[in-house]
């Protein structure tokens, strides 16, 4: 780095100002998706279910108390496996391998994603993707059910959503559940 040159040697240019980030705090995951939707472009979003969530998110990216000022962590990279949810190109990616969604695939597996151990009603669901009130037609969430676990399946990944008689939907990764409690 050279005097006139104001970047870090990981390309933050610290001299630029600073850029907005918006966050917003709602339990309700529909108007995490609403909100999502209406600030798309506009700046950096963070859109987290409660304060308490915001809290850890800020307390984790902070240096350890011995570390030097100037030094940052390095961010642990996703496991390969990862499955990430591109909401500008609507698709699915996990590994190299990559599925198209339909908007309301998209919309249900991101919605299933913002809670994924919480196991969510068809109505719950018909409010949060076809943002219709009143509306159970199990029948259509079973139908795009269907379709999203078989484009899952094709991603090779071991996450899939799996019914809850009587309750109704949640998302679950087979290969590597989780076990909450100690």
């Amino acid at each position: 780095m050279t005097e006139d040159d104001s970047t870090t040697p990981d390309g933050f240019d610290e001299t630029a100002s600073p850029f907005p980030l918006v966050i917003a705090v709602t339990p309700s995951p529909a108007e995490r998706i609403r909100l999502a939707e209406r600030l798309d472009g506009i700046a950096p979003l963070l859109l987290v279910a409660d304060l308490d969530e915001l809290r850890r998110l800020i307390a984790a990216s902070q240096p350890p108390p011995g570390a030097a000022a100037g030094a940052r962590a390095a961010a642990p990279a996703p496991p390969e496996d990862t499955l990430r949810i591109d909401p500008a190109r609507l698709t699915a990616r996990c590994r190299n391998r990559e599925v198209s969604l339909t908007r309301l695939e998209h919309d249900l597996l991101a919605c299933l994603v913002t809670e994924p151990v919480r196991v969510w009603s068809y109505a719950e669901l018909h409010r949060s993707v076809w943002r219709a009130e009143g509306r159970q037609h199990t029948a259509d969430v079973q139908s795009l059910v269907k379709r999203l676990r078989r484009k899952l399946g094709q991603l090779g990944t071991g996450v899939t959503v799996v019914a809850v008689r009587g309750v109704g939907l949640r998302l679950t990764d087979h290969r590597q559940p989780r076990v909450s409690g100690a």
